[in-house]
């Protein structure tokens, strides 16, 4: 009938590591039904590839499931960060809409599971109608009253509807895993961004302590000027120190207000609603509850200090599988889809269904429930399309089509999250050697200046050589700085990557 309902297959013999106990289980069941291939499985090792990090960071319990919070971004241990991210939750519009997208999975489940009933329905109608009628009778007219009820339902024999049941629930629990996802990637992306704007706000303060000591420089060489013992070119370098560091702390000041703004739009609100302040105190929680709107205004304060990066806790990849949302949304996008291909294939075989109706019908109306007037009707009926151009048969092509194209995304996802850990743990082993490196370096560049600075005062060096010292030891800084904050950002994405709460039920 359909070649690629023909090929058999011993789905005994055929081995899923990557499958929760769950999901296999209604894959095969589905593959048993509509005999169409599994998906075929994903190989894993034992460990990550650069689980090296871990063990450098000399971890614990290597191989063993990782111990994280739902709230893993408390590992930073910083109260502002810990309290945006509770606000997050309030007000972010994309969960929001992951929300609704649950509710429409739910309804639409509903929907399927009454087609798995009876329909009952209730009638009643009153006619009346004339006849012109010719010779002598003339013209007549009658009366028609009518009280029924019937029932219709339609026989799942061949498991048409409760596929579709399967294909609704597997979507209502993608639509579940999904919100997960998002809640997930929210809760990462509002710590990246809070990250990069204390990093703006350090590089402020580096800016600015940079900018009064080349202040207090050029009013240094502006005094040696006029006592004769510099020249022109060494206040005009002086000068250029200055202006340059304005205009770089202009830049960072921008920068660190747009990611501010940035937070804001996570957090559900205009940009303009949102003060982090620098002071040291937290103001008390917001009470927000029901349908309430958020504040006028957020007026966030704490330190204004860049967080340390923890040591993530070990993983396996097997475990990594059974925390991800979006691999799980995955998963169950793909049941889904194997139930899909057995809702179409069930339209090769015919609809069975069983109606009654019952009630009264007569020409009085005050007669219509008597005995004599009660009519009823009982029997099955079976309706087998004979010729539809193929559409049956399109239909149940484009299923299995839909089913691999869920298959490749499942497997897609599932490399995607594990090329995801080992680039993170691969960075954050080179970034550990990169900041003590530059740590050295910082040091170094900063007691260069400090000896440039008092040769200079002393006349045996030009005020180029300060100006040279002085943009290594900004730069080297600088530099120090970012390694700081891609070792946050690569330990951001990789605890978001396991973070503890996402296991499946």
């Amino acid at each position: 009938m359909r070649a690629i309902m023909k090929k058999n297959i011993n789905l005994h013999s055929v081995s899923f590591p990557n499958l929760s106990t769950l999901t296999l289980v209604l894959l095969l069941s589905a593959c048993a039904q509509t005999k169409a291939p599994p998906p075929a499985a994903i190989p894993l090792t034992a460990e990550f590839k650069e689980a090296s990090y871990w063990k450098s960071a000399q971890a614990t319990r290597v191989g063993t499931e990782a111990a994280v919070s739902e709230s893993w971004w408390e590992m930073f241990n910083d109260p502002v960060l810990n309290d945006l991210q509770q606000k997050l939750l309030l007000g972010n519009e994309n969960l929001k809409s992951a929300a609704a997208q649950i509710a429409n999975a739910k309804a639409v489940l509903k929907a399927s599971q009454s087609a798995l009933w009876p329909t009952v329905s209730l009638n009643a109608g009153g006619t009346r109608s004339g006849n012109p009628g010719s010779g002598q009778n003339g013209r007549t007219t009658s009366n028609s009253y009518s009280l029924a009820a019937s029932t219709s339902w339609e026989i799942d024999l061949w498991g048409k509807l409760s596929k579709a049941s399967d294909v609704a629930n597997a979507s209502l629990q993608a639509s579940r895993d999904d919100y997960d996802a998002a809640r997930l990637s929210a809760h990462a992306t509002l710590a990246q961004t809070y990250f990069a704007m204390r990093v703006a706000e350090a590089q402020q303060a580096i800016l600015q302590r940079t900018t009064a000591s080349n202040q207090r420089s050029l009013e240094l060489t502006e005094a040696r000027y006029k006592a004769g013992v510099a020249g022109q070119s060494d206040v005009l370098q002086a000068k250029i120190q200055v202006t340059t560091g304005q205009v770089q702390l202009k830049d960072a000041i921008a920068q660190r207000a747009q990611l501010e703004h940035a937070i804001a739009v996570l957090l559900g609100v205009t940009p303009a609603a949102l003060n982090i302040s620098g002071t040291a105190t937290l103001p008390a929680a917001l009470n927000i509850s029901g349908t309430a709107t958020l504040p006028a205004a957020l007026n966030i304060s704490g330190t204004a200090t860049l967080p340390a990066a923890p040591v993530v806790p070990v993983l396996i990849p097997a475990t990594l599988l059974e925390r991800r949302p979006d691999i799980a949304a995955a998963e169950r996008k793909l049941v889904a889809a194997y139930a899909q291909i057995g809702v179409k294939d069930a339209a090769f075989f015919p609809d069975i269904s069983l109606s009654a109706n019952a009630g009264y019908r007569s020409s009085s109306l005050s007669k219509l429930i008597d005995a004599p007037n009660l009519v009823w009707s009982l029997g099955p009926s079976i309706l087998l399309s004979i010729f539809d151009g193929g559409a049956r048969q399109l239909a149940s092509d484009q299923a299995r089509a839909a089913a691999d194209i869920a298959a490749s995304a499942y497997r897609q996802t599932v490399l995607t999250s594990l090329q995801e850990v080992e680039d993170n743990l691969v960075v954050l082993e080179q970034l550990d050697a990169e900041l003590q490196l530059q740590t050295e370096a910082l040091q170094a560049a900063q007691r260069n200046l400090e000896i440039t600075q008092e040769q200079y005062k002393a006349g045996t060096v030009s005020y180029l050589n300060v100006v040279t010292s002085q943009n290594a030891a900004l730069s080297s800084e600088s530099n120090l700085l970012s390694i700081r904050n891609r070792q946050l950002a690569a330990t951001n994405i990789l605890l978001k990557n396991i973070g503890g709460r996402w296991q499946k039920e």
